[in-house]
């Protein structure tokens, strides 16, 4: 089976972690190593990644030191986060497939993910990036640096940004090609790099976060996979979720899907996007999409743990 993973960076880095490399090569080894199990059993994996605590702290840290060095912009930053995550999963996925006796080539592809400018969301940002912070933190950053700012599920207060759709992934023959050849390929990291297409035809980048569900769903078309799967910090999708009427969402097709992400039932910036993939992605001929937990991902792709998405 071809599957695309997407590994949540929250779940890279943990609520009230510092986030040190220490920290980060330990989730991201524990990640892999399903992954790499289904690479054992023949299985072909590609893997894409969230990158908002990373490329926070990477923001945070141009802002510490903008007195001693220039300040790079989000999309750099954004490509400075793909480096240093597509490394470490590259690094620990090569080590689980060299102690599984397997000889397979592990390559780290930096993706840019073409947007538009009059996309509607570039107007209204949604996609929390960076650390948590308190009320009073949040509102002094609002001012200081006009950023958005929004309380995150009791946690704090993090920065939004916009978070357009993804046109076109312009590494996807690259990506193909790799694939096909048998290596295990990291790729989309943080949903690409934003870029638009100017009237002359050059690439700019610009100041956004694409999700990276959505811009792994059109890796995984683009590559032809079977299944789209999407690893966060819940067991699913829920109904009714954060109350005490919360509940589990075994298996959906795309109709019901689309119906309860219309009702509102999913949360925008976090659910709603990876639902939004997932039917994107089966009415598009994918076989199936899950939505599970990081803990879980042999389970899911038999069919015994997550939120399943058909067509």
């Amino acid at each position: 089976m071809k599957i695309v993973a997407a590994l949540g960076g929250n779940a890279i880095v943990r609520y009230r972690e510092e986030g040190t490399a220490e920290e980060q090569l330990g989730h991201i080894d524990a990640a892999v190593a399903p992954l790499a199990a289904l690479v054992a059993t023949g299985h072909q994996v590609l893997v894409t990644h969230g990158n908002g605590p990373q490329v926070g702290d990477i923001l945070l840290q141009n802002e510490c030191a903008k007195d001693a060095v220039p300040r790079m912009p989000l999309d750099v930053c954004g490509a400075e986060s793909q480096g240093m995550i597509g490394y470490m999963v590259q690094q620990c996925m090569a080590n689980r497939l060299y102690a599984a006796g397997l000889d397979l080539p592990v390559a780290t592809v930096l993706t840019l993910t073409l947007v538009e400018r009059s996309d509607p969301a570039c107007a209204r940002p949604s996609k929390a990036i960076g650390p948590y912070y308190t009320a009073p933190e949040a509102r002094a950053l609002g001012a200081s640096e006009r950023w958005t700012m929004r309380e995150e599920g009791g946690r704090g207060w993090r920065r939004v940004v916009p978070s357009p759709a993804p046109r076109e992934v312009l590494e996807v023959r690259a990506i193909r090609a790799l694939f096909e050849s048998g290596a295990v390929v990291i790729a989309g990291g943080g949903g690409g790099v934003p870029v638009v297409r100017e009237g002359d035809g050059r690439l700019v980048g610009v100041d956004a976060v694409v999700d990276k569900d959505l811009a792994a769903e059109r890796i995984a078309a683009g590559i032809g996979a079977d299944l789209l799967l999407m690893l966060t910090d819940v067991r699913g999708a829920y109904r009714r979720f954060g109350t005490a009427e919360e509940e589990r969402i075994p298996v959906m097709d795309a109709a019901e899907a689309e119906r309860l992400l219309a009702a509102g039932e999913f949360a925008e910036g976090s659910m709603a996007p990876k639902v939004e993939a997932a039917v994107r992605f089966v009415r598009g001929g994918g076989r199936e999409a899950v939505i599970a937990h990081l803990d879980d991902a042999e389970k899911a792709v038999r069919g015994r743990a997550g939120t399943r998405i058909t067509a």
